[in-house]
């Protein structure tokens, strides 16, 4: 529990909760407004275009004039949408990507006895806006209501192609919820705590501590892979269709309500790639050589940051789109077995390590799961083998051998 509530609730601990909701919801906005510069001017270097360069220095303000922009363009409501719902959906997108961002810690000290607290109007709180005992649960009920604000947006437009969108693009976030909730579970298992400071601090113990390795990486590229499908990032951005021509399940939004949308996608990119270092790479943990360590944590935490923004970007000026039966075979056929099976062998692990088996013990427990994953994996992908004949076999329009005629 944070300690600014130990003392009970008082004026001051009200100031210091508000000053952290202002404090995150600025820098959210502020990191929102530069990903979005910082992806034109990426992906206009990585095509040998010069990108945004008018608007400030380097084009740096070009996100606040497009913003400016949009701010006053007239919010165009379909004679058929529903209109209470069609205002209330952009909401419902941009909401919980804020909410998934205050329970990631970005800074603070761990190591040496300390417990990542900093003294502010005199109390020690953390350097987090919240620590709910739920703690990472919130994050994937957050992603559980943003598919909300896409259907209802979607549906609520009156049209047949945002319902269309809505109904493509929330499939594909259900689908890979999935397999994110059990790369998570895989991190709690191995740190005990549902509480994103409670992991931080498990990790802060060295390098050789950060889940990545702790988990054998296995569900660290799993959530890389279901975190860019569920924000919808490229190469899984199927919101919109090839042969659609049109933006998806925000086709009829216009003026500050697309605007919202567009926040939300850039600021889901932020907030998932907070999550990816606050569970795999030991959230601000790393050396500290001179100067205040709250500091360098913090410049720890960016600059992992920085790093999965760059590859976000890197993955959509590199990587073409996938086919639609691409992205729901690669979600239930692939990834939910292999975090399923993964899942599984770290707890036999953890089982194994608790109650003191011998090596030899923990080495046929490694085995038996290993021989498990594989008859598990040969199974799937003869299931999967006969389903792609069964499919060309249709699309030839030849007798399938065992079906009804």
């Amino acid at each position: 529990m944070d300690p600014l509530f130990s003392s009970g609730l008082s004026v001051s601990v009200v100031v210091v909760v508000l000053l952290k909701v202002v404090v995150v919801f600025v820098f959210l906005l502020i990191a929102t407004m530069l990903m979005v510069w910082f992806e034109r001017k990426v992906i206009g270097d990585m095509q040998n275009r010069i990108g945004p360069n008018r608007a400030g220095p380097w084009g740096i303000l070009q996100t606040l004039a497009d913003g400016v922009k949009l701010f006053f363009k007239e919010p165009l409501v379909p004679d058929r949408a529903d209109r209470r719902i069609f205002r209330i959906a952009p909401y419902l997108s941009f909401v919980p990507a804020f909410l998934v961002f205050s329970i990631v810690p970005i800074g603070g000290v761990f190591k040496e006895g300390h417990q990542g607290t900093i003294h502010v109007l005199g109390h020690d709180t953390f350097v987090q806006l919240a620590d709910p005992p739920i703690g990472i649960l919130l994050a994937l009920a957050m992603s559980s209501v943003a598919v909300y604000g896409v259907m209802l947006a979607g549906w609520s437009s009156g049209s047949k192609y945002p319902l269309l969108g809505s109904v493509r693009a929330s499939a594909q976030m259900v689908s890979y919820e999935a397999a994110l909730g059990l790369s998570v579970a895989t991190v709690v298992l191995v740190s005990g705590s549902l509480r994103t400071h409670d992991i931080v601090a498990q990790q802060s113990q060295g390098l050789a501590h950060w889940a990545v390795l702790l988990t054998g990486v296995v569900p660290f590229v799993v959530f890389l892979l279901a975190g860019t499908a569920e924000i919808e990032r490229p190469p899984f951005d199927l919101l919109e269709a090839e042969q659609e021509l049109v933006a998806g399940f925000n086709t009829e939004y216009s003026g500050i309500r697309f605007a919202l949308f567009y926040l939300a996608s850039f600021m889901n990119t932020i907030t998932t790639s907070a999550i990816i270092v606050t569970l795999f790479l030991g959230g601000p943990d790393g050396p500290a050589p001179i100067g205040p360590p709250l500091l360098w944590s913090l410049f720890w935490f960016f600059a992992k940051l920085l790093v999965f923004l760059f590859v976000f970007v890197w993955f959509r000026a590199t990587l073409p789109r996938f086919r639609y039966d691409q992205l729901m075979d690669l979600g239930w056929k692939v990834l939910i077995p292999v975090s399923l099976g993964w899942l599984l062998v770290v707890a036999g692990l953890r089982i194994a390590n608790d109650r003191d088996y011998a090596f030899g013990q923990v080495l046929v427990v490694a085995l038996v799961g290993a021989v498990v994953l594989a008859v598990a994996g040969a199974l799937l992908a003869a299931a999967r083998r006969t389903a792609e004949h069964r499919r060309e076999l249709d699309a030839a329009g030849a007798p399938i051998e065992g079906a009804d005629v």
